[in-house]
């Protein structure tokens, strides 16, 4: 159909499909909507209209560029006609879930690895002694970072020292000031559990503003380092924050914050970011993030994710050290934390993705009706496909999560990975079965998982270890839900 109404038929059919695939438009869903909807609303119009700029533009030039390709835009020739073969090579393998396997496959062999050519940059760059900005846009700005001065001096002696740091002018111009916590929620481990701020620290302090949620795998295995370093350097003028922002609303409620805090051992300062107001400050869109903010209210260190930890810790070390220059104190900065209970995780491996559950964010629903809510009966099919959920039985699907209505129940997933979670709850005690490749599980089993008989409970709100294998492999796993009432949010892989 050559006309305007046409075009506009077509955009319609695609739009939805194109715009579902941007990572940008679910961090908005996900994120933004929940908390600001004005916002919200304003970020997901800016984003389409901008994205429909750039797609006309490409229109446009592709436009002119096929009328001077004539044999490519004579629908007859070879050209195009190849291109139709290919298109329906590409379906069929869409369509029978080939195109994972093959995706796979080359990953495998080790071809277009990203992440081995990723890792042996910063390996390259470690051994500069170069500084490595974040893969964001906010890290570039807001993440000015100094070389490392003195981290080695295990006797730190003001005296001798004070010029080796940068003046509060060259401060100034190299990195952007503390932002002082928004409207908090709530506060745990401070005296009285009453409030604090970041600025009452400014000139006695070195911070650490760490931003995290509890039921966050990425987030727990910072733990360890975080509590050694506050066990290592809290007399030596380290105050750690833990600012926890919920991506889930049960990570909203105090109690379950403050019970994580205790298992977790954390002793220092958690402040509830429930509104994402100190997160939006920040610009923040990751968890776990790290700022550290040196005496004089600076964020003189920003770093994204998991890792880095020793340099992170040669951070902490610099400004504890300029600390004691600026106070007439000492301070020891020798060696290097090696804390325990560390889980290593290898990145140039490939892992399954995240996976929810609830309606806003269940793209990757393999035998059910994404992005909708309500109830929905189905039946696992023959063929499962990677990195896919599919759900057995009468299911009622809410924004956040999946509750199975009745038994028999199950969960089916074809994943790659060494470990398995599953953010879930239930308002009772309801029972699991882990099985995989077609066996009942009684090797491999993850923390919450009884060895005697592959089964655990599930109630409390929080990540539960399912499945902790000592290699890397492509399995397929099914939870069978022995009682009604499990709440699934989200799959992680490690």
């Amino acid at each position: 159909m050559k006309n305007f109404t046409g075009d506009i038929i077509i955009g319609a059919a695609l739009g939805p499909v194109f715009a579902t695939c941007s990572p940008t438009y679910f961090i908005v869903l996900a994120t933004v909507l929940p908390v600001n909807f004005s916002l919200g609303l304003l970020y997901m119009v800016t984003y389409a209209l901008g994205l429909s700029i750039v797609l006309l533009l490409i229109a446009l030039l592709g436009q002119r560029l096929t009328k001077k390709l004539d044999r490519a835009a004579n629908p007859y020739g070879l050209f195009k006609r190849s291109l139709g073969v290919l298109f329906i090579i590409v379906a069929i393998l869409i369509a029978t879930g080939y195109d994972k396997k093959l995706q796979i496959i080359i990953l495998d062999a080790g071809f277009f690895d990203v992440t081995k050519i990723e890792n042996s940059l910063l390996e390259n760059l470690e051994t500069t002694g170069e500084e490595i900005s974040a893969p964001n846009e906010e890290a570039n700005q807001n993440n000015p970072t100094t070389k490392e001065t003195n981290s080695s001096t295990s006797q730190t002696n003001p005296s001798q020292t004070t010029a080796s740091f940068l003046s509060l002018e060259d401060k100034a111009k190299k990195y952007k000031k503390f932002i002082e916590l928004s409207s908090p929620d709530g506060f745990i481990n401070t005296a009285n559990n009453q409030p604090i701020t970041i600025g009452e620290l400014i000139g006695e302090k070195v911070i650490l503003l760490d931003i995290w949620t509890y039921s966050c795998i990425n987030c727990q295995r910072t733990l360890p380092y975080l509590r050694a370093w506050y066990d290592k350097y809290e007399d030596q003028g380290l105050e750690i924050i833990g600012l926890h922002t919920p991506e889930f609303a049960f990570e909203k409620v105090y109690a379950n914050v403050a019970e994580a805090t205790k298992n977790f051992g954390l002793e220092y300062p958690i402040v509830l970011d429930n509104d994402y107001s100190t997160w939006n400050a920040y610009g923040n869109r990751f968890w776990p993030r790290k700022y550290l903010i040196d005496i004089d209210g600076y964020v003189v260190y920003d770093h994204i994710g998991e890792g880095a930890y020793d340099e992170t810790e040669k951070k902490i070390q610099q400004a504890l050290a300029e600390r004691a220059a600026r106070l007439g104190e000492k301070v020891d900065t020798s060696g290097i934390v090696k804390p325990e209970g560390v889980v290593v995780v290898d990145a140039s491996k490939p892992r399954s993705p995240e996976t929810y559950f609830g309606a806003w964010r269940n793209t990757n629903f393999g035998n059910g009706i994404a992005g909708t809510t309500g109830i929905q009966t189905l039946t696992l099919p023959s063929n499962i496909a990677p990195h896919t959920f599919y759900l057995n039985g009468e299911w009622n699907i809410a924004q956040e999560y999946a509750t199975n209505t009745k038994t028999p129940a199950s969960i089916v997933f074809k994943y790659q990975g060494q470990n398995v979670y599953l953010v879930a709850s239930a308002d009772n005690p309801v029972q699991i079965e882990i099985w995989r490749d077609g066996q009942l599980l009684k090797t491999d089993l993850g923390n919450d998982i009884s060895s005697a008989t592959g089964r655990g409970t599930v109630q409390s709100d929080r990540l539960y270890h399912l499945i902790k294998d000592d290699a890397h492999g492509t399995h397929t796993f099914e939870i069978k839900i022995l009682n009604p009432g499990l709440k699934a949010f989200t799959f992680t892989f490690g």
